[in-house]
């Protein structure tokens, strides 16, 4: 008889099968989004993301309140940011830095969800925490700094700071959906979804941006329902399992998947920066993830917003 698999390793599983499916998508949304409008490339990448959450609602069991009328407000705003305008530049930024770069600099996601944190909750900033934003921080610098690429793409400072702002939208996404986290998450995600997909099908009509041939088009839906959708309930399962900690920690890892598979599929820039600052982020994340794991190292209901699927 076959011994059963335990919670933990489970949860572990399952933590990292939301760091791969999300953090593929980022180097396959900089090739497939080739010669694609951004705000064509975000409505597709979040109509797959509202598909995938209503596919989850039909499948799967709830878990939480039911979305109300007085949501309606925040919703749209989280929209707002992180369903139009956040892929919108991850989108643009990403043809002009490169999926290795481009996966790197996700991790600043986590800088500017702390930032907002103490602006607007007055989370506490340890010095652990202040060192992993300053790591960061250097990190993100360094491949600013970075002038050109290989592998066919041609690195822009401007690419660099798009992602950057984008990793900026998610945050106050973050920092906006925080009141909503009583409500089922795989409801909340449908609504952004929705909701993003609309505002930016809207402007990219209107804006007349070329839309994709079929074969791209459905790997955007794809990365969208697996990388923005899917992840989100590998998430929420490693979370039931291991804790919000844990699955933050494990989750960190997606930048590094994203980066890798860019690297391989021919983006390889500027090899001894792009390694000293991949080095700078992983210590940055080891610092942060750990400052998380000592304070709330078996909270199941803690909200670690930082790292989680957008």
């Amino acid at each position: 008889m076959a011994r059963p698999v335990p919670s933990a390793f489970r949860g572990a599983l399952f933590a990292l099968a939301a760091a791969v499916s999300f953090g593929i998508t980022t180097p396959v949304v900089a090739l497939a989004g080739r010669g694609v409008g951004p705000l064509t490339t975000a409505a597709l990448l979040y109509l797959g993301a509202c598909l995938s959450g209503l596919l989850l609602m039909l499948t799967g069991r709830t878990a939480g309140t039911p979305l109300a009328r007085t949501d309606g407000k925040r919703l749209i705003l989280v929209a707002l940011f992180g369903a139009a305008l956040a892929p919108a530049l991850l989108a643009w930024g990403l043809q002009r830095s490169g999926g290795t770069v481009g996966s790197l600099l996700l991790n600043l996601e986590a800088v500017f969800t702390v930032l907002l944190a103490r602006a607007f909750y007055r989370e506490p900033i340890g010095l652990r925490v202040a060192a992993a934003v300053t790591l960061m921080t250097a990190a993100a610098t360094l491949l600013a700094a970075t002038s050109t690429g290989a592998g066919g793409f041609r690195w822009s400072g401007l690419g660099a700071l798009a992602v950057g702002g984008a990793t900026l939208a998610w945050a106050l996404d973050n920092t906006l959906t925080r009141p909503l986290a009583s409500h089922d998450p795989v409801t909340v995600v449908a609504a952004k979804g929705a909701l993003g997909a609309a505002l930016t099908v809207t402007l990219a009509f209107a804006l007349r941006e070329p839309w994709p041939h079929m074969i791209p088009m459905l790997v955007l839906l794809a990365c969208g329902a697996t990388g923005y959708g899917l992840s989100l309930r590998f998430y929420l399962l490693a979370q039931r399992r291991i804790g919000a900690a844990r699955t933050a920690s494990i989750f960190a890892l997606a930048p590094f998947v994203g980066a890798v598979l860019g690297w391989t599929l021919g983006d390889r820039v500027s090899a001894g920066l792009t390694t000293v600052a991949a080095a700078l982020f992983g210590a940055g994340v080891f610092l942060h993830v750990t400052d998380q794991y000592r304070r709330r190292p078996d909270d199941e209901s803690a909200i670690v917003s930082a790292g989680q699927p957008p």
